[in-house]
């Protein structure tokens, strides 16, 4: 139950065991096309280029940005935890210039900062936010953040790491141009692939760069050749195929499950969780206004040794909470409600291990 990985379905795990077919097989390539279309469900967009990177969603992050950021963009970054701040990293190593919108940690992004900062830089071309802040439990109001983006004439990347599958996330209805995920928050898959979806309107502005795109591996152009949709397949890279197996099986369930209900599921069992810990005279470090239901940050009492919990609770009670990350280190636990690890039984197990060892 901590940040993610999260517990993976053992349906996953089953599905990543199959045997290992090739890359280019055709049963292969059929199943790629479901995963694409599962995703497109998952993301509720129908951008045609949606697909898993076969790597972990750090790489996502970094295939959104080397695909968008030219050498001399100016890009506007919103910080307000650990994950905006690798935003700011990804558009120096590009060369463009970073304009940064920071906002103290366990707070949302300030709408009014951020319009500022846009007034204040015309030539800005992209603005990047994190939905889902892990290392706070915020999320930030991404619906808000593109509209204003738009009135600008600006493309969005988002960070959708944490919150795909546990709270709404909606591509098209809010105008994303670029997103990234990571299989092992919410997905309950296991951990090395990042999806990510890009709009018609992100796909032409990398088809018509001035520089090639930075990174050979992460290279839009040169990875639709090989999950584009049907007809012949170019070869780009040996896919990891077990991984895609377990990906495309824990989108099924999400399927199965549907995404209104998944949603609804983690907001329950995040309210349950709250009311436990409050009764354990805990309390949360965000606004419940914009808390995540799948990462909830918990301030640690005074006098309290926070290494002593984590570790009572890990060796004693096998349940792992994360520790606090940058301005909240040493001050919040980081509890997770993710996927198949968002059930009844783990709230119930976490309450009841918390009690007996703070006491």
């Amino acid at each position: 139950m901590g940040p993610g990985p999260s517990d993976v379905s053992p349906r996953v795990l089953n599905a990543m065991a199959r045997s290992t077919v090739g890359h280019l097989d055709p049963d292969f390539i059929a199943l790629m096309d479901e995963t694409k279309e599962l995703l497109q469900y998952a993301f509720k967009t129908k951008n045609p280029l949606t697909m898993p990177i076969s790597a972990p969603g750090s790489a996502g992050m970094e295939a959104a940005f080397v695909n968008l950021v030219e050498p001399g963009d100016t890009v506007i970054v919103c910080i307000n935890g650990v994950f905006g701040g690798r935003m700011k990293e990804n558009v120096i190593r590009c060369g463009a210039k970073a304009v940064v919108v920071e906002d103290a940690w366990g707070t949302q992004t300030d709408l009014n900062k951020l319009e500022d900062a846009l007034k204040a830089h015309p030539e800005t071309k992209i603005v990047a936010f994190v939905h889902a802040e892990t290392s706070t439990g915020v999320r930030n109001d991404a619906a808000a953040m593109c509209k204003l983006a738009q009135q600008y004439n600006c493309l969005t990347i988002v960070d959708a790491v944490t919150s795909l599958g546990g709270i709404e996330v909606a591509v098209d209805d809010w105008g994303i141009d670029a997103i990234y995920s990571g299989s092992q928050k919410c997905l309950s898959c296991v951990p090395g692939i990042s999806p990510v979806s890009f709009s018609p309107r992100a796909v032409e502005l990398i088809q018509s760069r001035k520089t090639p795109v930075q990174s050979w591996f992460l290279d839009m152009n040169l990875i639709v050749g090989y999950w584009g949709q049907g007809g012949k397949r170019a070869y780009h890279h040996t896919a990891p195929v077990n991984s895609i197996y377990a990906t495309h099986e824990s989108l099924v369930i999400l399927h199965e499950e549907g995404l209104e209900n998944a949603w609804a599921r983690h907001a329950r069992l995040h309210d349950k969780l709250v009311s436990g810990l409050e009764s354990l005279g805990l309390e949360m470090a965000v606004d419940k206004a914009y808390r995540l239901p799948q990462l909830n940050a918990v301030k640690i009492p005074d006098g309290v040794d926070d290494t002593a919990v984590r570790s009572r609770l890990l060796n004693d009670f096998n349940l792992e909470i994360g520790a606090g990350l940058g301005g909240f280190a040493g001050k919040v636990w980081r509890i997770g409600l993710m996927g198949a690890g968002c059930t009844d039984k783990n709230v119930d197990f976490c309450i009841g291990a918390l009690k007996t060892v703070l006491n």
